[in-house]
């Protein structure tokens, strides 16, 4: 075409006639529109090739995508549920034992107070117990310290009895006495020969 194109530029140059230089004009214009056209359609054929791939790719991989997505998104809302649920129960059961609290909170007052006072019962037995002991123990040490005591005192009224007896002893006593005394010992250890 473009051979035809130069070729009629070519005549029309050598004839100088106004004429062919005007249908060449015309013929080339008429050659530009029409490779305008073809190019038009070869961009809506590419047009459309794009699309129809595009289409395709959308088409094959969008779909799954979407319903994956879907699927996650059901998922999600489940799990959201029973996270809910979950949280629902937790509450009502908070909420149980708030309600329980009083009671809960006056049953360990009565059970602290029976600890109490069992404990306090333990102590004034043990209490007593150990003063009975003390008292025991206070009453054999006093019995001890009397009986250490009257000991104490007739080992010195005996002391005392004998110095009392040796001081009577020495003022009464003489010489005459003295002998006398010796005399009577002194027989009491040899008996005369007739009386045995």
């Amino acid at each position: 075409m473009k051979r035809l194109l130069l070729a009629g530029c070519f005549a029309a140059m050598l004839a100088g006639l106004p004429g062919a230089a005007r249908a060449a004009a015309t013929e080339k214009k008429d050659a530009a529109e029409a490779r305008e056209a073809r190019l038009k359609i070869w961009e809506w054929a590419n047009f459309a090739l794009l699309a129809a791939g595009l289409g395709y790719l959308i088409r094959k991989h969008a779909g799954p995508y979407y319903a994956a997505r879907a699927a996650a998104i059901r998922k999600d809302l489940a799990d959201s549920e029973r996270a809910i649920e979950q949280a629902e129960a937790r509450a009502a059961e908070v909420d149980r034992r708030l309600t329980r609290l009083d009671a809960e909170i006056a049953a360990l007052r009565a059970e602290s107070q029976k600890e109490s006072a069992a404990e306090a019962e333990r102590y004034a037995q043990q209490t007593a117990a150990e003063i009975g002991r003390t008292g025991a123990n206070g009453e054999q040490e006093i019995w001890a310290a009397q009986k250490a005591a009257r000991l104490e005192l007739r080992r010195y009224a005996a002391r005392l009895a004998v110095e009392l007896a040796e001081q009577k002893v020495r003022a009464g006593m003489n010489a005459d006495a003295e002998n006398r005394l010796l005399g009577d010992f002194v027989r009491g250890v040899h008996p005369p020969a007739g009386r045995n």
